[in-house]
């Protein structure tokens, strides 16, 4: 019942035509809360509101009550993210369609999920392949959906009902790509087996059979004519028409898409992302991407916008409309490569490797157009890769993945320092004050380095092939690092070895929790915990019992970081937002510190909460 009252204020938000202050504060509210007040409604004041920005018209609205339940140290955006909703499913995701307000997703598994196009929840699963999906398209009113599968097969749905209406079967290789004709009477496949069926919906017999040479990467109906369709082979685009037999012209490219009215086609090849006119061939316009190649393009309903992925995990928005086209924005949070991309009326979806559904909010769509500066493309950000918290000495320090490093005052949340240190890209790192000098360490070509920022020198070297995590200990003393199943300690004056240990279980991670001392704690894949003081000299590390005092604990859930009673188990606060990884989290009973991808950092104080 709950789930249902806010999905229907947030359809009456988003459909209303008078755009105001309270009404475009609500509808972000829900859409980037969603999960968490459907779970449950009292996390509206643990964790809704105090995340949301510092703009935020509710946010304001509530403070008294705000100040009096949770404090917000450090972190708040001055305005709303780009990203409204971000849906993990925790599951490979193969592909992805939209259809009449429903979002269908592709899984690993074989099975579909269906989900609301406004507020991202799931509503079904469709079952009925034995394997990966690879390819998803809605029929032209979004009543049915066909789906290719590595399992060979194709299958047609019913929206209404769930079921499978038919399986079209005799490809001899897994399925790579399906269209359905404008007219719903024929679906396209596209095979890895080298052949392109056109199958008749209504006896579910193949009526041709195109063979090419390479496998068949992309199938694709126009969407007002069903008379002919693109295909996509060895990197060579190619029409067809109803009988199977090739007509126009071929050219090169890797995938393509069609604006609604079919006028225009966007064209990726490589690096370079060309619209040109359906008839003429006539380019309207071209796009290049820096340092990675395009993998997919969609257009908006409108005919007004090109969206296209590219490899490096960017996702560009350009206007084709304007006599002077231009790039729009950028879009930049996914953690792995972005699989597929489709607009729906209201916002640009994706789905990416890292398990996630991503709802962005283009600019350029939005209804208010007053408040929307379409020629400002947003800049990709820095995202943190650690986090260290010293609240003895009042400082919380953050690295990022361009290798700054920075000081945050934990009372005032103002940043005291600022360094450029080499620790850049996407390695295990850590950084501290130790005795007054502000340390790094990162791990890069099988060594651990250690430096001094403020000196900008080099320390030391240490070798360790294998690295799954990096600390230095909370007093300072003693580095530590995950080498494949061992924990190892070294010295941070002499850096020499001071012990190790063989680790019990599988896919370790450095824990969340830091103690003060030598003490670390290391969590397994199925939670469990284990703990050793490396403080004791000449003699081997100690192992530990409890890591805990009779306050809240940090706990880590499917990904998503939770503050749990240890008294009653019950789940009081979710860290929520934009995803911080258990990496970039640490809490020492009284702190939180978390680093998001957003390259923002967020400091709590649970010293007065209460949970209710």
């Amino acid at each position: 019942m709950y789930e249902m009252f806010v999905k229907i204020f947030l359809f009456m938000l988003i459909q209303t035509e008078v755009p105001c202050e309270w009404t475009s504060d609500g509808q972000q509210f829900l859409l980037e809360h969603f999960d968490t007040i459907r779970k449950s409604p009292s996390h509206i004041y643990h964790s809704a509101l105090p995340f949301s920005p510092s703009s935020s018209w509710l946010r304001e609205y509530y403070s008294m009550e705000l100040s009096q339940v949770f404090r917000v140290v450090k972190g708040l955006p001055a305005e709303w993210g780009t990203c409204s909703r971000t849906v993990l499913l925790y599951r490979s995701l193969g592909a992805l369609s939209y259809g009449n307000r429903t979002v269908a997703v592709g899984l690993e598994s074989g099975d579909i999920i269906i989900l609301d196009a406004i507020t991202g929840s799931q509503s079904a699963i469709l079952s009925g392949h034995t394997e990966r999906i690879r390819s998803l398209a809605f029929s032209l009113d979004g009543t049915s959906l066909i789906s290719g599968s590595i399992d060979k097969t194709v299958k047609l749905w019913d929206m209404q009902t769930g079921g499978v209406v038919k399986t079209f079967c005799g490809h001899t290789s897994w399925v790579r790509s399906v269209s359905i004709s404008s007219d719903y009477t024929r679906i396209a496949s596209g095979s890895n087996d080298g052949t392109i069926c056109l199958w008749d919906i209504q006896t579910g017999e193949c009526g041709h059979v195109i063979k090419q040479k390479d496998a068949v990467s992309y199938v694709g109906f126009s969407p007002t004519d069903p008379g002919d369709f693109i295909s996509i082979s060895g990197n060579k685009v190619q029409q067809w028409n109803n009988n199977g037999y090739k007509i126009g012209h071929t050219y090169d490219g890797s995938h393509i898409a069609f604006s609604p009215d079919s006028t225009q086609f966007a064209l990726c090849n490589e690096r370079v992302v060309t619209v040109q006119n359906s008839d003429s061939r006539a380019v309207v316009a071209q796009f290049h991407v820096a340092d990675s190649n395009v993998s997919c393009c969609c257009f908006s309903p409108d005919g007004r916008l090109v969206a296209a992925a590219a490899a490096d995990r960017i996702i560009y928005v350009w206007d084709v409309a304007s006599s002077d086209p231009y790039l729009v924005e950028t879009f930049v949070g996914h953690t792995a490569g972005i699989v597929s991309l489709v607009f729906s009326s209201s916002y640009l979806i994706s789905a990416s490797g890292d398990s996630s559904v991503r709802f962005w909010q283009t600019g350029a769509l939005s209804k208010d157009q007053i408040s929307t500066n379409l020629r400002t493309p947003l800049p990709a950000s820095a995202s943190i890769k650690s986090i260290n918290l010293q609240a003895q000495g009042g400082i919380a320090i953050s690295t990022d993945s361009t290798g700054v490093v920075k000081t945050w005052d934990i009372l005032t949340g103002f940043c005291r320092e600022s360094f450029q240190t080499p620790a850049s890209g996407e390695t295990w790192r850590d950084a501290q004050l130790v005795d007054g000098r502000l340390v790094v360490v990162w791990h890069k070509d099988k060594k651990i380095h250690i430096w001094d920022t403020e000196k900008c020198e080099l320390l030391q070297t240490l070798v360790a092939f294998e690295c799954r995590g990096l600390r230095i200990s909370g007093d300072g003393s003693k580095l530590f690092c995950l080498c494949g199943g061992l924990l190892r300690a070294w010295d941070m004056w002499t850096w020499k070895s001071v012990g190790e240990v063989e680790l019990k279980g599988d896919h370790f991670y450095l824990d969340s929790f830091c103690p003060g001392g030598s003490k670390i704690w290391v969590q397994s894949q199925d939670f469990s915990i284990q703990g050793w003081d490396f403080g004791t000299s000449d003699s081997l590390p100690v192992p530990l019992s409890n890591r805990f005092t009779k306050r809240p604990y940090l706990d880590f859930i499917s990904s998503l970081s939770w503050i749990e009673d240890m008294v009653t188990g019950k789940k009081v606060f979710q860290l929520s937002g934009r995803h911080a990884g258990f990496s970039v989290v640490q809490w020492d009973g009284q702190y939180l510190a978390a680093g998001y991808e957003s390259g923002e950092v967020v400091i709590l104080d649970f010293n007065n909460f209460s949970p209710q």
